[in-house]
């Protein structure tokens, strides 16, 4: 008997077996008959401007912007005249395609590509396309709602304009932050996981999250825990089966033993990427560099030669920099938040204590430490000191892979005689450069590209990563209710152990999450999107 059980438990009536389901928003914006309207393209001035509505009132804006003329042919472009609903003043000269709410309409969701194309084919009949406006007919728009686009010329009184006329038309209102995503949320249309991954890839900077971001847009994470969570469904149904009928012998021998090997397999899995929890969140955030070394080694140089903009004041004084100042940089396409430190010495005044203080505080935080040698003066007190309390440690534990990284530098190498070694000292392995002349520093980058890949991960390959606090939080809770499962020996308890971790999975992707959460999520996009 499974675990050792003489018995079969009874289930409880409490615990029906179903699959969670997403929860209610409860937003303003689902409001039946609620349309929403907004520009999209960002503020200021610009070639092209595009205003946005989502809502069953979209076609009526449709018709009341065009003096309630009767749509164009489908998919078929007609020069149109935007027009005010009240007052009847032109607004803008515009291109119209209308795109019928048929849900028969087998192209509707191939409108953008056709779109293009026809604009292209109509240049000799139209020169000056002045307004696109496009009508989506939902579901298959972005929200899963009649959406209605305006591409106005990028004027301030232009766009102003076109929004005071929408708001005029019955029903519609302006939009809030992230309330169009919210909606395609809402409709099903996109994932939690999928949200973010669009919040990240429209706040992307680097080549690294981008990539990362538009991995986890297209629904890699999402369809990853969709996996997990079919796994905890299946092995759910088998215990609740053994639970109703395994008296009955009408169920196949081990089937319990396959849910232990299908739970054990899944911790594996889940452990494996809380283990990697880190780099996700490094590539989002970006990574903690710390430039550290003894006085006058170069480390202001440094940090401006990598940074391409004077962050640092650099004087032949020692200890001119006495804070950490702290500047975001894109270093070979990877997020990096790149930090100078005051000189690492002994005896200084007490100002200058403290800012040493504050630098080896932040070497506990760095991700990696881009450690900072006069080449041509190893054998100063200060080298030595630096050496054996910085480096040493590091290279220590240089078999641990939760470790700090640490990339040893020579600086001032130009100082060095042709013929001369750098130091008669024996050396953990380090880089030869010189920020005066620019000597070694594509070996630097290099190295560093390597190093950023390793704690950040390559957002190209591999399985997914974990690019927020949230995911780490439940993919835990949902590894503890596995837990849970395989130390327990009454099936009823073991069911509600694989009840808790789907739901923490269910949070995950966004079933069943609290309004306060899914608040804290969208208010990172703009009023448009």
């Amino acid at each position: 008997m499974w675990r050792g059980l003489s018995a079969l438990v009874t289930r409880p009536a409490s615990a029906p077996l179903r699959l969670c389901a997403r929860c209610s928003t409860g937003a303003e914006s689902l409001v039946p008959g609620s349309t929403i309207f907004a520009l999209s393209s960002g503020q200021g001035r610009c070639a092209i401007a595009v205003i946005r509505t989502s809502g069953p009132a979209s076609g009526l804006a449709l018709r009341s912007l065009t003096a309630l003329r009767e749509p164009p042919p489908a998919r078929s472009a007609c020069l149109r005249l935007l027009r005010h609903p009240c007052s009847g003043e032109p607004l803008d000269r515009s291109l119209v395609l209308w795109f019928p709410g048929e849900g028969s309409d087998p192209g509707a969701h191939g409108v953008c590509v056709r779109v293009s194309v026809n604009l292209h084919q109509s240049a000799r009949v139209l020169p000056i396309v002045l307004t696109m406006l496009f009508a989506i007919q939902g579901p298959q728009s972005f929200t899963g709602e009649d959406c209605m686009e305006l591409h106005v010329h990028g004027g301030p009184a232009v766009v102003s304009g076109v929004l005071q006329a929408l708001g005029s038309v019955p029903g519609l209102r302006p939009a809030k932050a992230g309330e169009f995503t919210r909606r395609a949320f809402a409709h099903g249309k996109l994932s939690l996981t999928e949200v973010e991954g669009l919040a990240d890839l429209i706040h992307a900077e680097t080549e690294a999250q981008r990539r990362q971001a538009l991995r986890q847009l297209d629904g890699e994470l999402s369809q990853l825990c969709q996996g997990w969570a079919k796994t905890l469904t299946k092995a759910l149904a088998h215990v609740e089966a053994y639970i109703d009928f395994g008296e009955d012998d009408n169920l196949e021998e081990g089937v319990l033993e396959q849910v232990d090997r299908d739970v054990r397999a899944l911790e594996v899995a889940l452990s494996s990427h809380l283990r990697d929890a880190r780099r996700g969140q490094r590539l989002r955030s970006g990574a903690n560099v710390v430039v550290a070394g003894p006085p006058n080694a170069g480390k202001s140089s440094l940090v401006n030669l990598l940074s391409q903009k004077p962050v640092s004041i650099v004087s032949p004084e020692p200890g001119t920099t006495r804070d950490i100042l702290e500047t975001p940089v894109d270093l070979a396409g990877f997020p990096v938040l790149l930090s100078d430190t005051a000189g690492l010495r002994e005896g200084a005044g007490a100002v200058e204590q403290e800012g040493v203080r504050r630098a080896r505080q932040r070497l506990e935080q760095a991700d990696i430490i881009l450690g900072m040698l006069d080449a041509s003066d190893l054998a100063s007190s200060s080298s030595c000191s630096f050496l054996d309390t910085v480096v040493a440690p590091l290279v220590a534990q240089s078999h641990d892979s939760g470790r700090q990284r640490l990339l040893l530098l020579l600086n001032k190498s130009d100082l060095l005689s042709a013929n001369a070694p750098a130091s008669s000292t024996a050396l953990p392995p380090h880089l030869l450069l010189s920020c005066h002349t620019g000597a070694g520093m594509d070996a630097l980058l290099q190295a560093l590209k390597t190093e950023l890949a390793a704690v950040c991960g390559d957002p190209s390959t591999g399985p997914p990563l974990l690019t927020r606090a949230r995911h780490q939080y439940h993919l835990q809770g949902c590894l503890d209710a596995l837990g849970r499962f395989q130390l327990t020996t009454d099936l009823a308890l073991a069911a509600e152990a694989l009840r808790q971790a789907r739901r923490q999975l269910s949070h995950l992707t966004g079933g069943g999450g609290t309004e306060e959460i899914l608040d804290l999520i969208f208010q990172d996009f703009c009023v448009g999107k």
